[in-house]
């Protein structure tokens, strides 16, 4: 209830404070989600989260303080003077984790249990990119594009060597964020859309290997005889957020490059491009781990007998829409 609060006041407010005041209940609200098993990863990752989100929150308590200061303006869209909207963009990309301020998802995410790592990586993330839209205009684009290009580089790079589930999703995170970054300028509708497509596309995966109980390469590898056909569509859904055609992820990533090559930026259309390719190997892997391998014969594995644990409903309608929304593209165009 106080994330939905928090979220709502945040995403509705005309006023830096109550937007802020949005942020901070939003913060208070997941941290004890994420260290209620005790365990002291939990905590440390609680912990983490907390310094982050509070050294944001501050940046963007000063930069807005900083905007009425010099232009007696507290409206979020009349983010006027450059040193305030210097300090916005470093605040919110510390909320989102945008390379160079990335240091915190990947910490946080595998110390937190796989519904809270869901929260983190979808709803939490709402709120930032909202602020983002309503203040494009004020932004600095060489700054922005910069660290988009940055972000999709580190999430496709340092996703490579993984082997823990939630952290390669959370380099996942940080490379869509730099999708959505690159673009928020020159058409802030396809922003929100690819965030939505995230969201869903993530929120299919997580919930499928919380079905599973997933957490790592090794157990993904042993898990398939669990539930046979989700594990089939969990491949389908690693594929469609590689953004593979003909499925629901290739959308975004094909209307953000014409859409960048239409604002003649055809080196950065085509370098966000190429480091895809980075995070296409490594969604490839876990596809193949989730359906193709075999226990390995030199050691003794214990295969898993099918369970008759129900596949809920969310669950498989998320899964559905994760891979066959390509063909509704033309009603996304008339909407966008």
């Amino acid at each position: 209830m106080s994330m939905l609060l928090g979220t709502t006041i945040t995403i509705s407010s005309n006023h830096w404070m109550m937007a802020w005041t949005g942020l901070e209940i939003n913060t208070l609200a997941i941290i004890p989600l994420i260290s209620k098993s005790h365990h002291p990863r939990a905590i440390e990752a609680a912990t983490k989260y907390f310094v982050a989100q509070a050294a944001a929150s501050t940046l963007l308590l000063f930069s807005s303080t900083t905007n009425a200061w010099f232009t007696e303006q507290g409206d979020i869209t009349q983010v006027t003077h450059p040193k305030s909207s210097l300090l916005l963009t470093t605040a919110v990309s510390i909320k989102l984790g945008l390379n160079p301020m990335n240091f915190w998802i990947p910490e946080v995410l595998p110390g937190s249990s796989m519904t809270t790592s869901l929260l983190l990586a979808t709803v939490m993330k709402f709120p930032p990119p909202t602020l983002l839209v309503l203040t494009s205009q004020f932004l600095n684009p060489t700054l922005l594009t910069t660290m988009a290009i940055a972000s999709a580089a580190l999430g496709g790079w340092m996703g490579l060597n993984q082997t823990q589930i939630r952290k390669v999703l959370a380099f996942s995170s940080i490379s869509h964020l730099g999708w959505m970054t690159a673009i928020i300028l020159y058409n802030p509708k396809l922003t929100l859309l690819t965030f939505y497509l995230y969201c869903l596309m993530t929120s299919a995966i997580f919930l499928a290997l919380n079905t599973t109980k997933i957490t790592n390469l090794a157990t993904m590898m042993t898990a398939w005889t669990k539930i046979p056909p989700l594990t089939a569509t969990l491949m389908l859904t690693l594929l469609s957020l590689a953004g593979l055609p003909p499925l629901t992820g290739f959308l975004p990533k094909w209307l953000i490059i014409q859409e960048l090559t239409k604002q003649e930026m055809t080196p950065v259309a085509t370098a966000i491009a190429l480091l895809s390719l980075l995070g296409l190997f490594f969604y490839l892997r876990l596809a193949y781990c989730a359906t193709i391998t075999l226990p390995p014969n030199s050691s003794n594995h214990m295969k898993q007998w099918q369970t008759n644990k129900p596949v809920h409903i969310p669950t498989t309608t998320l899964i559905s829409l994760s891979i066959s929304l390509l063909p509704l593209s033309p009603m996304i165009f008339t909407t966008t």
